[in-house]
């Protein structure tokens, strides 16, 4: 996953870069590890399904933030070079992402969908932190709600509302599909997702080599996480939601309970109200967003708080971390040409392979100060893009 704007590597927080490397690493378990076994998901999927994406995605809010200005948003001609930089680092993972859409990959690749967050995210990139809470507060709460009524609309308004697979530049001819499953649809909906962009681009705008603010998001994320869990499992167990879910037509067509605990995207979301009500993983409710943002909140402060002293003590993940976008895709290639095995022991070994790769491969570019080869692209681009008033990213 790209890393999206950072400081000038003198000042990087390699906290930040080691949350992203666990973030990588947790997709690729959801990847590669089977998430049921036997019908009951397994650990993977009720760990990883759905945080780790989150995770990525709220770790772009951060940087978007940590790119513009950090506490101290910038102005004025230094504020447009910033948004004409993201835009072309959007536009280049935006190729990357239909270059690798190609492949024969059960994988629900997020590259465009990551690259529209960006450029969402554009308008609020001058914000400090007191408004972004309240957009980032304001968007958890109601996109949900606007995706929810958009949803049949489009299904009823368009032959087909959804890709079907991972976007490729053919899907560009059928503009108001292609929107749909990107905006409302789709595995990862910019609709709902661009709060998650909001609550990162709130933390990367507070004091984030703090202690205090370090472990304010641990306990907070913790805190706030486990409320969402524990209010969402009140609606669909103490009042009744999950039984109404399960006597509606979509809830009938899946093992709805399992399918709750790893992902509801397969799901169409619609008939019943209920559906706002939980926080399923990939459901894009306000408690499944709240959750995950709270999950990632408290990952970001464990990673700043370890790197605090000393910030190469996870360097491996912090390496990796920064290397992400090279591999994401490398790992997205590599499974589709490899041979399939559906033996859940050697996936897990597997994935053992594939983490020993990254974490091996991070800390060697580390080490060697060197940037992976689509990052140094895109850094290449956006200081173009910038202009005179470039930084190093």
């Amino acid at each position: 996953m790209p890393n999206a704007g950072a400081i000038a590597p003198a000042h990087r927080l390699t906290g930040i870069d080691a949350a992203r490397g666990l973030a990588l690493l947790g997709m690729m378990a959801t990847h590669i590890v089977p998430l049921y076994d036997g019908g009951i998901p397994t650990f993977v999927a009720t760990t990883f399904s759905g945080r780790s994406s989150a995770l990525f995605a709220v770790l772009a809010g951060v940087s978007m933030a940590l790119y513009t200005g950090r506490g101290r948003p910038h102005r004025g001609e230094s504020l447009t070079a910033d948004r004409r930089g993201l835009a072309v680092r959007a536009m280049v993972v935006a190729v990357i992402g239909f270059g690798v859409g190609i492949v024969q990959t059960s994988i629900a690749i997020i590259l465009v969908h990551y690259a529209f967050l960006f450029l969402m995210a554009l308008p609020f990139a001058g914000l400090r932190v007191r408004p972004l809470i309240v957009w980032a507060a304001g968007w958890l709460l109601f996109s949900p709600v606007v995706a929810y009524l958009v949803r049949p609309l489009l299904r009823d308004s368009l032959a087909e509302a959804e890709l079907g697979h991972n976007p490729v530049w053919s899907d560009l001819l059928n503009p108001a599909t292609f929107a749909a499953d990107i905006f409302f649809t789709g595995y990862y909906p910019v609709a709902q997702w661009l709060g998650y962009l909001l609550v990162g681009m709130v933390i990367g705008r507070l004091d984030l080599d703090s202690v205090p603010t370090q472990i304010w998001l641990i306990v907070g994320g913790i805190g706030v996480a486990a409320f969402a869990k524990g209010l969402a499992g009140f609606f669909m167990y103490d009042l009744g939601g999950l039984p109404a879910l399960m006597s509606t037509e979509q809830g009938r067509q899946v093992p709805l309970e399992a399918a709750m605990q790893v992902s509801l995207s397969p799901v169409e979301q619609s008939g019943s109200w209920w559906w706002l009500a939980g926080a399923a993983p990939h459901s894009g409710t306000t408690l499944d967003l709240l959750h995950t943002s709270a999950t990632a909140a408290a990952v970001i402060g464990l990673c700043l708080l370890a790197t605090h002293w000393n910030r190469n003590l996870l360097l491996p993940l912090s390496g990796a971390g920064a290397i992400t976008l090279t591999l994401y895709t490398a790992h997205i290639i590599a499974l589709s040409i490899g041979p399939a095995d559906d033996s859940p022991p050697r996936q897990v070994v597997l994935f053992w392979i594939y983490a020993a790769v990254a974490l091996v491969l991070g800390a060697v570019f580390a080490l060697l100060k060197w940037r992976g080869p689509l990052e140094s692209m895109t850094s290449a681009m956006t200081t173009t893009a910038r202009g005179n008033l470039s930084q190093r990213v």
